[in-house]
């Protein structure tokens, strides 16, 4: 497989301000993604993240219409297939040449956004026009807003059709929690939040182990996040899946590395271990 298409997640498509595409490895597919947060301002620090901070974003402020005509655009063009005539996408093996979906994961926390669930009615419905009602709509959170309830109010747009949320849970310690996501948040409250948003909607848990300073976290902290994980589940909360990754484009913070594929599957077994959530395992690639 030409690995150089799952690791180019470039947030600029064309001359596209809000809407961009990229085949995803843990979407096994076209992924188009809706960027919200356009100014790169985000609630965590993940030095993982492979957002530029110090260079300024393509927009200060969300066009709402202008983000769906790009939307609408790029439909057409996955619809059609001549999205994979693009020289970015010419190289997609043959099994990923399908559209998997829409997702709200731009240079920020899209839960910020307060038009959210307006965004989401609107994907819908462009999905219908376009004979994409099959298509996810995909919203991947840190988990830091779900704890309210107008924020999980503009989630519940989703419901409407086929839909995942990917929330955030790197660790299952505070100074793990710390370190990996650039916070001083409160983990306790991150899970709170995510078991609140999971009572009400299904909810996919999504896991980044990186290598910090050339290590990554540990048999122990492995646990601790399957213990949280199963925390949540005991509270009454609906998970689908644990996804374990590590990274697969350049960080911005030079300290980040990737896990090993034989490390990643160890420690995904022990977080299999400490819960009855089904574990999937998502391996990096290098960035050089």
């Amino acid at each position: 497989m030409n690995t150089t298409v799952l690791s180019e997640h470039s947030r600029r498509f064309d001359t596209l301000r809000f809407a961009y595409p990229v085949v995803s490895r843990r979407s096994r597919g076209l992924s188009l993604g809706v960027n919200v947060n356009p100014d790169k301002l985000c609630n965590f620090d993940c030095p993982y993240c492979q957002v530029d901070r110090t260079t300024p974003g393509p927009a200060k402020t969300v066009d709402f219409d202008a983000m769906l005509a790009e939307l609408d655009g790029l439909m057409a063009l996955a619809k059609t297939g001549e999205i994979w005539a693009h020289p970015r996408f010419a190289a997609t093996p043959p099994a990923l040449r399908r559209v998997n979906d829409v997702a709200f994961a731009g240079d920020g926390e899209p839960t910020t956004y307060l038009r959210l669930g307006d965004a989401i009615r609107e994907v819908h419905a462009l999905k219908q026009r376009h004979g994409l009602a099959a298509v996810k709509t995909i919203v991947l959170t840190n988990a830091t807003m779900l704890h309210s309830d107008v924020v999980r109010a503009r989630l519940g747009e989703l419901a409407a059709g086929p839909y995942e949320i990917w929330a955030k849970l790197d660790a299952g310690t505070q100074a793990w929690f710390e370190r990996v996501d650039g916070t001083t948040r409160r983990l306790d409250a991150i899970v709170r939040g995510i078991t609140a948003c999971a009572r009400e909607l299904d909810v996919i848990i999504q896991t980044m182990i990186p290598t910090m300073d050339g290590r990554d976290c540990g048999d122990a902290e492995a646990a601790a996040i399957g213990d949280r994980v199963a925390q949540i589940r005991r509270d009454g909360g609906r998970l689908r899946q644990v996804q374990v990754y590590t990274t697969a484009r350049r960080p911005a913070d030079a300290r980040v590395g990737m896990v090993s594929d034989q490390r990643l599957d160890e420690l995904a077994a022990i977080i299999r271990s400490r819960t009855d959530v089904p574990v999937e395992t998502y391996y990096g690639r290098m960035w050089e």
